[in-house]
This record gives structure tokens, sequence and C-alpha cells, in this order.
């Protein structure tokens, strides 16, 4: 009962963070591995995956219906990100991650730099593209995160959150609403596969998905009442876990 009790904290308080800034997984993939040490890592990764997506969805719904979300950007960078999870996935049966490990740190750190440094990014909602030109970006951004989150996963929202803002001009709201979008795209990409491979436990997912939808509500509204400021600071606090936590498991990796 404790260890359910355990996983049902963490996947609400996963779903909370994860409907503002991305990077619930954070929470919600060690606790389910260290609940269930044994478990095939599949199975672990397929059932946080329905959960999370549940989560992502009611986000991306409350999101919808209370900001302008930019479907001109969305949309493409979904269908694209939709398509290539599934080729990460398939990818990473083939290539090992190592490489990507390492060098994730260093682009978050990078990522936290340029945010904090620049005191009003993501502060106005001022679109730069428009026509062709966004729907091409929007798609190749849309395709790399998808590769990525198909491929090796961490820091999936938090990533989209940061490019929305910087090459479309989003604010952090506008770029949040985008990215539940784009998420949901990835999660329904990558659920496919682990459902088809039979690599999910049901009555565990149903468990950590209310969960993470009571999260999500929470989260949402948080963002939208507290708006564009509110999103940033968080996002700088979970980058940051990023970092710290991203590093560790790479220095762990190569046994140091």
């Amino acid at each position: 009962m404790f260890d359910f009790t355990l996983l049902a904290c963490a996947a609400f308080l996963a779903g909370l963070v994860d409907a503002v800034v991305g990077g619930g997984g954070l929470i919600q993939i060690p606790a389910i591995f260290a609940v269930f040490p044994k478990e095939v890592p599949a199975t672990l990764l397929g059932t946080n995956k329905l959960a999370s997506m549940c989560g992502t969805v009611v986000a991306a719904a409350k999101y919808t219906r209370r900001v302008n979300v930019a479907w001109s950007t969305a949309a493409p960078a979904a269908v694209t990100a939709f398509m290539f999870a599934c080729v990460g996935a398939f990818a990473v049966t083939r290539v090992p991650g190592d490489f990507v490990r390492s060098l994730l740190p260093l682009i978050l750190l990078a990522v936290a730099v340029y945010t904090f440094k620049k005191k009003d990014f993501g502060s106005i909602h001022a679109p730069l593209h428009s026509g062709m030109k966004e729907r091409w970006l929007a798609m190749g951004i849309g395709a790399a995160i998808g590769f990525y989150d198909g491929f090796f996963g961490p820091g999936t929202g938090s990533f989209l959150l940061f490019l929305f803002v910087r090459f479309f001009g989003f604010d952090f709201l506008g770029a949040s609403a985008a990215a539940k979008v784009v998420n949901v795209a990835c999660n329904v990409s990558a659920l496919l596969w682990f459902g088809y491979s039979g690599h999910l436990i049901w009555k565990l997912a149903a468990l950590m998905a209310v969960c993470q939808i009571g999260g999500s509500l929470i989260g949402t509204r948080l963002a939208l009442k507290h708006g564009s400021g509110f999103v940033r600071k968080l996002f700088l606090v979970v980058v940051s876990v990023l970092i710290v936590k991203t590093a560790y498991d790479t220095v762990r990796h190569l046994g140091f």
C-alpha cells in the first residue's frame, strides 16, 4: 500500500510540474523504477508514458480553452514529432544513447544561462514568423524533439518550451500551451509502440493517470493565474534540477 501511495503522490506532483514547464518525468520515472526495481524497464517506461499522456492531454485541453494556441506552429510541430518519436524509439534499440547522455547536462546548462541572462526572455508574446517559414521551422523542431523524446526523453517538455520562446517569439505561457500540444503527439506515438509490444501495467497506469490529471489541473490553473513570470521562474528551477540529475546520471554511467 505504501508503494502505491508513493507512486500516486509522485504522479500528482509530476503532473503539476509537467503542466507548467515540463520535466515531470524527473519525479515520476525515478519513483516507479525505485518501487519496481526488478520489472522490465520498457514496461515501466510504457506505464509511465500512459499516465503522463493522460496528464498532458488534460493540460493541453485546459490551455486551449484559455490561451490562444498558435496552431500554425503547434500543429506542424506535432505532426513531425509524432512521426519522429517512433523513429527515435526504433533507433534507441540500435544505437547506444551514451553520447546524448553525456551532452545533455551541457545543453541544459546553456539553456539555463541563456534564459537567466535575458531577463525579458519570454515575457512578451511577439511571434517572429508566419507562413511557410513558420511551418517549416515548426516541422524541423517537432522532428528533432520527437526523435529525442523517443530516443532518450528527459526534459522534452522543457526543451519545447525554450525553443518556442527562442525561435518563435512566444511568451512563456503561450509557449507552454503549444508545447503541451506537441507533447501529446510524442506521448501518443511512444505509447502506441509500448502498447503494441505489451509493455504496460494497466492497473498501475490507471492509478497514476488519475493522479497525473489532478496535478495537471492544478498546475495549469497556477500557470494561467500567475502568467509568464511564474512559468519562467519554475522553468529555471526545473532546468537546474535537470542539469544536476543528468550530470549525476552521466558520471555514474561512466563509472566515476
